[in-house]
């Protein structure tokens, strides 16, 4: 009894403790705060990568020419598998954006020469496929049969909106108002250009890139790239005008930058017929559970059926999300692991600030540590006594910066909007610094993600760590000399 009390009374009356407590809180809280930010940006990197990107990614090798250029041998293929719920083709290439027309030449020349505008002069042009009317018309056959009775089901029809998160993207509310008027048909001619005689094919470009270049629903663009002529067998340089039929916001700030939307037929049409697909997109059932297995068998199966090269290129043709973007996702990782190794060094920071104080008070303490032991304490009850006073730092620090760190792991998007709009003063600039730059990152907020047996670890890495550095002077203290100690004072 005499130990948690003593230990109390030494821990309040001597106020260099606060600083010990002070160190553990600051290490705990800032190991619960970066932890919690660098998870949710990992798992955001995730989200955002898996939204364009589906479970499994397969791109053919198509420097083997026993590849077949149409897809659908390969898209009955991976369909048939039963562990897949949905595949759908992607033709992707690259192309130079400009503004069409003569008043726009100085634009377009200015914006073509100008490193400012080199992130939005090249594009990523994405031809996907969207069957709404298809689908339509699947179910609309079949209304006429059911009136009589018959069970008759539309056959499955899947696109782009089976196989990625488009869709949402296509819904999901702009900040420059201009998304597209049906995200279902977003293909569809916007209604200020319904009235040209000959319309012009539908894009949908990223919300950020339409930002950038100032444009809108109706507004036109040319699209410039390198195609490969197959009679000549040379390449050619082609140059086609589009329609803006909307924008698209997936939050990956990357992709709506530099990606552009439209019809794969189109696409091809525009490549010249020389390309139909560039990689299938593929939705499992249950990636979790199966990912690895079936991206093993799809790998397995269409290189024996010539679908795909396989061989040399046979790793890399049929790749998992994860696999796909392992670059990013690793390097996140890493970044997190040596967050934490050098947020880690902020305890062990407090745990010398303890053993420091402990020290002191056991020089300090000399008289009190000979009359206990003179009136019956033992070395093990006075070694328990300055392990208490450790242990009373390590719980009121590891308590307060779990809370707090916890808090402000839940609230640090609000708390950096709050702090970016009031940093108005000196030395800061008049208009406020931005300390989160959302055009930099993947995503528009700061991702946060508090895990339970996170915060447990850390709270116990703080005892441990306190106590770990306060049993150096308690030991000190326990072996000594009553009388020794008596006799000093």
């Amino acid at each position: 009894m005499f130990r948690s009390f003593l230990s109390w009374r030494y821990l309040t009356a001597r106020r260099t403790n606060l600083i010990g407590i002070g160190g553990i809180f600051i290490g705990v809280f800032a190991l619960i705060l970066i932890l919690s930010i660098m998870t949710g940006f990992l798992d955001e990197s995730k989200k955002a990568i898996r939204r364009s990107l589906s479970d499994i990614i397969i791109t053919p090798a198509k420097l083997d020419p026993t590849v077949p250029s149409d897809a659908e041998p390969l898209l009955s293929k991976v369909r048939a598998h039963p562990g897949v719920a949905a595949a759908a083709p992607h033709l992707n290439w690259f192309a130079l954006i400009t503004l069409p027309g003569n008043t726009a030449d100085a634009f377009s020349e200015r914006f073509l020469s100008s490193s400012e505008h080199s992130e939005t002069a090249g594009v990523q042009l994405v031809g996907v496929d969207v069957h709404t009317d298809k689908r339509i018309a699947a179910a609309a056959a079949c209304v006429v049969p059911r009136l009589f009775g018959l069970d008759l089901r539309p056959p499955r029809i899947q696109d782009e909106f089976d196989t990625s998160e488009l869709l949402a993207a296509l819904s999901r509310e702009s900040k420059v108002g201009a998304q597209v008027a049906n995200p279902l048909f977003p293909f569809a001619q916007p209604p200020m250009a319904s009235t040209r005689e000959r319309p012009l094919p539908a894009v949908v470009l990223g919300e950020q890139l339409l930002y950038r270049l100032n444009l809108g629903r109706g507004s036109q663009i040319q699209l410039s790239t390198g195609v490969r002529d197959p009679e000549a067998k040379e390449w050619v340089f082609n140059n086609r005008r589009f329609v803006v039929a909307g924008s698209f916001r997936s939050t990956e700030n990357d992709m709506d930058l530099g990606r552009i939307y439209m019809e794969r037929e189109e696409l091809a049409d525009f490549l010249g017929g020389t390309q139909q697909y560039s990689e299938v997109l593929v939705r499992l059932e249950d990636y979790d559970e199966d990912g690895e297995r079936i991206c093993e068998e799809l790998r397995t199966e269409l290189a024996e059926a010539g679908l795909i090269a396989g061989g040399y290129y046979r790793a890399g043709e049929v790749r998992t999300w994860e696999q796909y973007r392992g670059n990013i996702l690793g390097a996140i990782k890493n970044e997190r692991v040596l967050m934490m190794i050098m947020l880690s060094l902020v305890l062990l920071v407090a745990g010398f600030t303890v053993f420091a104080i402990l020290s002191m008070m056991v020089t300090e303490k000399r008289r009190d540590i000979g009359i206990l032991a003179a009136i019956g304490a033992t070395p093990k009850g006075v070694l328990d006594l300055f392990l208490m006073i450790a242990f009373w730092d390590a719980l009121i620090g590891a308590a307060l910066g779990a809370i707090f760190g916890t808090w402000a792991a839940l609230k640090i998007d609000p708390i950096e909007r709050w702090l970016s709009s009031h940093l108005n003063f000196w030395p800061f600039p008049e208009e406020g610094v931005q300390i989160f730059d959302r055009n930099v990152y993947l995503f528009d907020y700061i991702p946060t993600i508090v895990q339970p047996y996170a915060v447990a670890a850390i709270v116990l890495g703080a005892f441990f760590c306190a106590l770990l550095f306060a049993a150096i002077p308690a030991f000190r203290a326990a072996r000594m000399d009553p009388l020794e100690a008596l006799r000093y004072e």
